[in-house]
This record gives C-alpha cells, structure tokens and sequence, in this order.
C-alpha cells in the first residue's frame, strides 16, 4: 500500500514539534539535565489531589456535560471575574477543555477559512501554526524583538494586517520568551483593531505565573471583550499538567460554534479533573502564590546566570522560561542545543522551533529545582568557555 499517497499533504508537509525533538533525544541518554518541556516540577496541591480521591471513591465516572460541569463553569466565570475583571456567561461563553491546546484547536478550526490570514505573534508557542495551516488559511508571523521586551506593538500589527486578516493570536505572558503586555500595551492594540472585524485568540494560561506585575487580559481592554476568545486552563498554574483540563470563554455566538466542534472530537473533558479544578479554583490561591514565589527566586538565579556567563538574558516578567541569546558564541541556536547535549548532558530548545525570529536564542525552563538549575548553569558555562577557548565562537 503507498501510504505516501494516501495520507493527507497537510500533514506530511507538517514540520515534527522543535520541543519534543530535543525532549525524546534526552529521554534516550543517561544522567541528562532537561529543562526543555515546560512542566512544573511542584506537585498537585493536595487539596487538589484529595478531592479526585474522594470523587474516585464516592461519585460514578460518568459522562459531563459535552460544555463541562455546570459547577465547574460556575467556578471558571466567578474566577475570572475575581483575578480579572472578566465577565462570562457560564451557561452559554464557557467551555471546559482536554488542556488549553484543545481550546486553541477548537477556537482556530471554529474560525478560519481557507485563504483567512492568521496573524501569530513570535517567537510563540508552537502549535499555532501547524493548526492554522491544516485549516488551509495563511500563517502570518509578527516577529517581535529583544529590544522592545519581546512586546507587540501597535506600527507592527498595524504593518501586518490586510483585507484577508481574520484572527490576531496574542499569547501573552509568552511562551518562550516570558515576556508580558501591559494594560498600556494592550489598549494600543486595541486601538488598532477597533473599527474591523478581526478577532483576537488570547492564550493566557500563564497568567497567574507573572513577577512584580498583576496579569492584563486582553479581553478586560474596552471594545475587546465581543472580539476575544480567551484561553486558559490548569496545566501551569496548579501543577496539573496530567489531569489535562484547559477552557475557552468567548461570546456566544463564537462559543456555540466551538462547542459543535468539541462534541464530536471529544465529547467531554475527564470529569475527575473537573472536579478537582472547582476545589483548585476555590480554595489554592495560597498554593499558586508560594509556586509563583519560588519561580521567582529561579528566574533570577538564571537571569543573573546567563548574563555572568556572557549570553545576554533578557529579565522574563512571566511564564516559567528565560531566552538567552547565543548569537556570540557564532553557533546557531540547533547548533548549540545540538553540542551541549552531546558534550554536557543539558537539555534546552533552541529559539528558533518558536519561529524564525527565535533564532540565535535558546529556551529554558526553570519549572525545575534549584539543584537541576544551577547544575545546568555550571554545565553551560563550562561548555561557553571550552568553545570560546577553541576558537569556535567568542564572548
């Protein structure tokens, strides 16, 4: 049978994810150091836990609502409103999801036609454009710049958009360059949508995960709540990566949409982390806060790190990552990647699986612990200066 021939050309034209690449590398070698998959290294609250015990023990695991549990949106629209001024009709703009990457899914399948513009921030987490293009619409990256904080802005949105602009993805705090908008930055935004009918994808899931700064959404800004589908889930902020439960909340029209989609593909979400997400929205705010604490004393160690080792690092205000530059060492960001693990056992991504302007960068995360973190460092520093030394880069 010639599978080649039969297998749909999207899909083999689709490039394999530039994280996993180096991921399953380091899953297939001993006494490796990986902070290349964004996965805190903190376990679920308890409380968390507890309460899918307890569902485990006493309720039936049956079907929810192909929406979620009603209780479980109650508590996603109280939430919101709570942290961020976000108002949503849990009957009818909530819906419950298996991660927040079904809620990117649902929401850019909902949307886009073929020969439809997307507009993708980047660098940018990488399954944006993958899904874009298996919808036959255009991927069109905005890249950002290490001199502007990684920060969109309004002349370069502004330079981007065309009478074929649908959707506008925002994905802010940034995975990988933790970078953040501000209200400011995100009300010049807006002023360059109002007046068109594009609509704004907005991937917060870490929004809970910010430094010295309280999380803007998008959506709060006036004007951009009827043009925003919000993203988020549970996966970064509650340590709940496995129990894969994400959500979207858009107005009802475009959710009503989603949800015809997220029927047929899925169904439900699992209902033990249903459940449990209710008690992690309620009752572990404390939880987040000592996490967001910790990352903080991480972030710094790494920033200050790299900038002693000689790879300028810009100060990440959110997210769990930082995005050193290695453009003076004279190796690509694969090159790099590439040498140190195979001469030091570290395991990072190289800026440029996040899209052509991440070149010349590397993403690490430091959802690991202090020890992992500052092992790698040392490992990293030793590796600069044995290429520095040989010729084959300088500082």
């Amino acid at each position: 049978m010639n599978y080649d021939s039969i297998l749909s050309d999207k899909v083999k034209d689709m490039k394999p994810s530039g994280i996993r690449k180096f991921f399953d590398l380091a899953a297939n070698m001993e006494g490796v150091i990986s902070l290349g998959v964004g996965e805190p290294d903190f376990q679920t609250p308890w409380l968390i836990r507890k309460k899918a015990l307890d569902v485990l023990e006493r309720k039936r695991m049956i079907y929810s609502s192909n929406q979620g549990l009603a209780e479980l949106r109650e508590n996603i629209s109280d939430y919101l409103e709570r942290k961020y001024n976000l108002k949503y009709d849990p009957v009818g703009e909530v819906i419950v999801t298996v991660g927040g990457s079904e809620a990117i899914d649902l929401a850019i399948r909902a949307v886009v036609n073929p020969g439809d513009e997307v507009l993708i921030v980047e660098p940018s987490f990488v399954c944006y454009k993958p899904i874009v293009e298996l919808m036959h619409g255009v991927a069109v990256p905005i890249p950002t710049k290490e001199e502007n904080r990684f920060k969109l802005t309004a002349d370069e949105l502004r330079s981007h958009i065309t009478d074929k602009t649908k959707l506008l993805i925002l994905p802010y705090p940034n995975n990988p360059t933790g970078a953040i908008m501000t209200r400011e930055d995100l009300e010049s935004i807006a002023e360059v949508l109002r007046g068109t009918d594009i609509l704004v994808l907005s991937d917060e899931i870490y929004s809970e995960l910010t430094y010295g700064r309280k999380h803007c959404s998008v959506a709060e800004i006036p004007g951009m709540h009827e043009r925003t589908i919000y993203v988020s889930g549970f996966s970064k902020a509650f340590a709940m990566t496995g129990w894969r439960l994400g959500y979207l909340c858009a107005p009802k029209p475009l959710a009503s949409q989603m949800l015809k989609i997220h029927q047929y593909a899925i169904m439900c979400a699992p209902t033990m982390s249903q459940y449990a997400a209710i008690v992690a929205l309620k009752d572990c705010d404390k939880e987040v806060d000592k996490m967001v604490e910790e990352y903080n004393v991480r972030r710094r160690i790494l920033v200050d790190g790299f900038n002693r080792i000689g790879l300028t690092c810009f100060e990440p205000e959110g997210a769990f990552y930082v995005f050193p530059c290695v453009k003076s060492t004279g190796m690509t960001s694969e090159e790099f990647c590439s040498k140190l693990l195979e001469e030091k056992k570290v395991a990072v991504v190289p800026g440029n699986a996040f899209g052509e302007s991440g070149e010349g960068f590397i993403r690490v995360s430091y959802a690991y612990s202090l020890k992992h973190l500052m092992k790698a460092l040392e490992c990293i520093e030793d590796f600069v200066k044995n290429h520095t030394a040989s010729g084959k880069g300088e500082i």
